[in-house]
């Protein structure tokens, strides 16, 4: 095929709604790779076709979840052909709640290259509309359907110190939302981004709890869902307390060090302990 990919298995990312958010990158690849393999070969091709790439004779193998035993194999011989082989999730990029992940893990014991073509994901696109800090974030993909077994899972996240994100379903966004509330507390800040990219995108921020009010009372969204919850607030620590963890923080660090210790430790912005740590320093 002349110039095309590199042998290795190419993870390329598709658009989660809008056609044009795929890369140029990602077209290179589907265009010249030797083999297509797909989580859904329909929305691949559909996809191709959009973007004017032809199969050119390729047919474009399924592989998920369900047949992914099968299915290896024959990938794993192409790879071992020194041919290149790129592989597309549903939407969004693969190996993020996605099929793929056994399908990579193969590829690197068995040594062959892995590489990624980036691309549109819901968890990138969701905190980036969301208004919530982004620093550190948590992706923990979608909870148990159970409510017992929900509420123990969103228990392990209640004083994770970095802004959470969940996949949901539409009809279970309700019964999420008041787990949630009732796991990590009914005024941690919250966006719930439904339809990213797609026409009807839509975003709603408020308090949990008062989030989690609003949808018991109305008719389930339609569409993807995405629900992105700000981190905890620090423990409740006085002034005497930061700067005694100041001091004995700069006996040992230096000032940058120090500020973002104590940051971290009480989960109060960088930046206002920065500034005291500088007017503790010009104390002495």
């Amino acid at each position: 095929m002349g110039t095309g990919p590199e042998p290795a298995l190419h993870l390329v990312a598709t658009p989660i709604g809008a056609a044009r958010d795929i890369t140029l990158h990602a077209l290179d690849i589907l265009r010249d790779a030797d083999v297509l393999a797909a989580e859904d070969t329909r929305t691949l091709r559909r996809l191709m076709e959009i973007h004017g790439i032809p199969l050119a004779g390729r047919t474009v193998l399924a592989y998920h979840d369900h047949n992914g035993p099968a299915m290896r194999p024959r990938l794993m011989a192409a790879l071992a052909e020194g041919k290149s082989v790129a592989y597309a999730s549903d939407a969004g990029t693969p190996l993020v709640a996605d099929p793929g992940f056994q399908l990579a893990r193969t590829a690197i014991a068995e040594g062959h290259k892995v590489r990624a073509a980036p691309g549109a994901s819901a968890v990138l696109a969701a905190l980036t509309v969301a208004g919530l800090p982004t620093d550190r974030f948590l992706f923990a993909g979608f909870a148990p359907q159970k409510q017992a077994a929900r509420r123990t899972f969103l228990s392990t996240f209640g004083r994770v110190p970095a802004t959470l994100v969940f996949y949901e379903s539409p009809k279970r966004l309700a019964s999420m939302l008041a787990d949630m509330a009732h796991s990590l507390g009914p005024d941690r800040p919250l966006a719930v981004c439904r339809e990213l990219t797609k026409r009807f995108e839509q975003v709603r921020r408020g308090p949990l709890g008062q989030m989690a009010e609003e949808y018991a009372h109305e008719t389930p969204p339609k569409g993807e869902i995405v629900i992105v919850a700000g981190p905890p607030e620090g423990e409740r620590h006085d002034q005497e307390d930061i700067d005694e963890m100041l001091r004995k923080a700069l006996e040992n660090l230096r000032l940058r060090d120090a500020a973002d210790a104590v940051a971290q430790a009480t989960g109060l912005p960088r930046r206002d302990i920065y500034r005291r740590a500088l007017e503790l320093r010009d104390e002495y």
